[in-house]
C-alpha cells in the first residue's frame, strides 16, 4: 500500500460520530420531548417516594422499623388492610366484569349509540369527592331513592345505604366503571372482527366465538384493566371518609396514613402506612402481571 492510499484507508476505517452511534439506538434529538415528562415524573412522584420511604425509617421510638412495627402490632390498624382488600377486590371486579360485556355490546352501531356511550363516561369526570356528594343526595335516607321507594310503598323505613360499606363501594363502582370500560372497550377494538366472522361461518354461535376466541384474545389485555382498576379503588380516600364509616369498616389503610400524618403529626408512621399501602399494591399487580406473562400476547391479543 502507497503513502498516497494510506490515509485513505485510515479514513474509512474510523469510527462513525458519536452522534451518529446514539442515533443507531434510537438516542437523538427527539428523546429530549421526554424531558418535561422525565423531570414531572421525579419532582411529582420520585422525590416524594424516597422522602416518605427514609422518614418512614425514622420514629421517634422503636429503632429503624418502629413505624412498621407500630402499625402490625396495633390491631385497628392492622385491620385496615382487610378494609381496603374488602372495598378494592369487589369494585374492581364487578367494574372489570361489568364492562366486558357491556364493551363487546357497544362494538357494533345501533341507534343512540353516542348518546349512551356518553351517559357511561360521564362519571369519570365528576371525580370522587362529587360522587360521594351525590350519593349522599340520592342514596341517603332523606335522598331520592328512598323517598320514591316510601312513596311507592315498597319500604316503610328508609334503607341505609350511606355512611357504612354499601356507601363507599357504590362510590367506588360509579368513579371506576368508566374507566374499566374505556381500557376493555380499546383493548376490543383491537381484535379484528374477521376472527369471529370465520368462526360463525363454521358454524359458532356468538357464546361459542366469545368463549373461544375474543375472551381468550381479550384476557391479557383485561388483566391489565384490573391492575388500573385495582389501584384506583385501593387508593380509596374521599368516599371513604364522605359516604363511608373511617372509625368503622371502612377504615382502609389511607385514612390510617391521613390520620397518624395529620392528626396525630407523627409524619414517621404516616409515611410508613402509605408505603404498606404501596407494596401491597405492587405485590396484587406482580402477580396479576406473572400471569398475564404466561398468556397469549400476539398481533391479534387485546391490545387495542
Amino acid at each position: 500500500m502507497s503513502a498516497a492510499t494510506a490515509p485513505t484507508a485510515a479514513a474509512g476505517t474510523a469510527r462513525p460520530a458519536l452522534r451518529h452511534r446514539l442515533a443507531e439506538r434510537g438516542v437523538d434529538r427527539m428523546l429530549l420531548l421526554i424531558l418535561p415528562g422525565a423531570l414531572a415524573i421525579v419532582a411529582l412522584f420520585c422525590y416524594p417516594f424516597l422522602y416518605g420511604l427514609q422518614l418512614s425509617f425514622q420514629p421517634a421510638k422503636g429503632g429503624a422499623l418502629g413505624a412498621y412495627h407500630q402499625f402490625f402490632t396495633e390491631p385497628f390498624a392492622r385491620k385496615s388492610i382487610w378494609a381496603t382488600f374488602s372495598l378494592a377486590t369487589p369494585a374492581t371486579v364487578i367494574n372489570v366484569g361489568v364492562s366486558v360485556p357491556i364493551s363487546y355490546r357497544m362494538r357494533r352501531e345501533f341507534r343512540g349509540k353516542r348518546l349512551l356511550l356518553a351517559l357511561l363516561v360521564v362519571p369519570i369526570t365528576l371525580g370522587t369527592v362529587l360522587t360521594a356528594e351525590g350519593i349522599l343526595e340520592f342514596y341517603g335516607p332523606a335522598g331520592w331513592f328512598n323517598r320514591t321507594l316510601h312513596a311507592l310503598g315498597l319500604t316503610s323505613s328508609p334503607m341505609h345505604l350511606t355512611m357504612n360499606y354499601t356507601g363507599v363501594l357504590l362510590s367506588l363502582i360509579i368513579s371506576g366503571f368508566p374507566f374499566a370500560y374505556l381500557l376493555t372497550h380499546s383493548y376490543l377494538s383491537g381484535i379484528h372482527p374477521s376472527l369471529e366472522k370465520a368462526a360463525s361461518t363454521l358454524g359458532a354461535d356468538w357464546w361459542k366465538r366469545f368463549r373461544y376466541i375474543t375472551f381468550p384474545l381479550l384476557l391479557p389485555g383485561l388483566m391489565t384493566t384490573f391492575c388500573l382498576t385495582f389501584v384506583m379503588s385501593f387508593a380509596v380516600f374521599p368516599s371513604a371518609m364522605m359516604v363511608g364509616d373511617p372509625d368503622g369498616k371502612t377504615h382502609v389503610i389511607s385514612i390510617e396514613a391521613y390520620e397518624s400524618a395529620l392528626q396525630r403529626f407523627d409524619y414517621a408512621q404516616g409515611c410508613a402506612d402509605a408505603m404498606i399501602m404501596t407494596v401491597l399494591m405492587l405485590v396484587v399487580i406482580a402477580v396479576v402481571t406473572g400471569l398475564r406473562s404466561r398468556m397469549y400476547s400476539g398481533a391479534t391479543g387485546g391490545k387495542g
